[in-house]
C-alpha cells in the first residue's frame, strides 16, 4: 500500500536529481573543475533517461512532472554549457562582453525544451537536436582542447555558440532511442548508431562526441527516408 500511494513521486524525485546535479555541475564550471562537471552531466543525463522510464513503467506520468523535467533540462542541459562556453571564452584575450555569447546557448536551449512541449510532432521522434546531446559535444571542448588547443579559439568557440543554436531549434528530423520493438527492420539505423557511437567513444574519446552528432544527423535522415520507402 505504501508503495502505491509513494510511486506516483519516484518519477519527479528522479527529475529532480537531474536539476540538483545540474546546478553543482555549474558550480564546477565555474571553478573550472571540467571533470567533474562533466561526471554531474552524465549523472543528470542518467537521471533524465530514467525519470521518463520510470513515469512510464509506473503509469504515473503527469503535467507537473512534463513541466519539471524542462524546467530541470534547461539548468543541466542549457545553463551549464553556455557557462562553459562563457568560461572557455573567458579564458581568451577578448573584449569583456564577448563571453556573454556563450550564453546564447542556454536561450536556444530554452527555446528548444518550450518548442518541444507543445509540439506534437515530437511525441516518438526529435525535431532539432535534443538538449543532452548539443550539452554533451559542448562539454567535450575543453577535453579535445587537450590535444587540440585551436580549439579554444574564439574563430571556432563562437561559430559553434551559433551552429549550436542553429541546430537545438532546427526543422531535421532526428529518432530518439526509445524502442517500440527490437526489430532490426524497424530499428536497424538506431542499433548501427548505438554500435558505431560505442566504437567511436572507445577510439577517439571525446573527439568521438561531435563526431557522433554528425553521424547522429546523417542516420536520422536515411532512417526516416527509409520509413518513407
Amino acid at each position: 500500500m505504501a508503495f502505491l500511494f509513494m510511486k506516483k513521486y519516484i518519477p519527479n524525485t528522479i527529475t529532480s536529481l537531474n536539476l540538483f546535479s545540474g546546478c553543482i555541475a555549474v558550480l564546477f564550471v565555474l571553478q573550472g573543475s571540467y571533470w567533474n562537471a562533466f561526471y554531474c552531466v552524465v549523472a543528470s543525463g542518467v537521471f533524465d533517461f530514467f525519470d521518463g522510464m520510470s513515469a512510464r513503467a509506473l503509469h504515473v506520468k503527469s503535467l507537473i512532472g512534463k513541466e519539471l523535467d524542462s524546467l530541470a533540462d534547461v539548468i543541466s542541459f542549457g545553463f551549464v554549457p553556455g557557462a562553459l562556453l562563457y568560461m572557455l571564452l573567458k579564458s581568451q584575450d577578448l573584449h569583456p562582453y564577448v563571453p556573454y555569447l556563450g550564453f546564447i546557448v542556454t536561450v536556444f536551449s530554452a527555446l528548444r525544451l518550450a518548442k518541444f512541449n507543445i509540439d506534437t510532432r515530437q511525441t516518438t521522434d526529435f525535431i532539432g537536436v535534443n538538449t543532452p546531446m548539443n550539452t554533451f559535444v559542448i562539454m567535450s571542448i575543453p577535453f579535445i582542447a587537450e590535444n587540440y588547443p585551436m580549439v579554444l579559439s574564439p574563430y571556432v568557440l563562437i561559430p559553434v555558440i551559433f551552429l549550436s543554436s542553429f541546430l537545438l531549434v532546427s526543422e531535421i528530423k532526428l529518432f530518439s532511442m526509445k524502442l517500440d520493438s527490437l526489430s532490426w527492420k524497424i530499428n536497424q539505423y538506431k542499433y548501427i548508431f548505438l554500435l558505431l557511437s560505442v566504437l567511436l567513444l572507445f577510439v577517439f574519446k571525446f573527439l568521438a562526441l561531435p563526431i557522433i552528432l554528425v553521424f547522429y544527423i546523417v542516420l536520422s535522415k536515411i532512417h526516416f527516408n527509409s520509413m518513407k520507402n
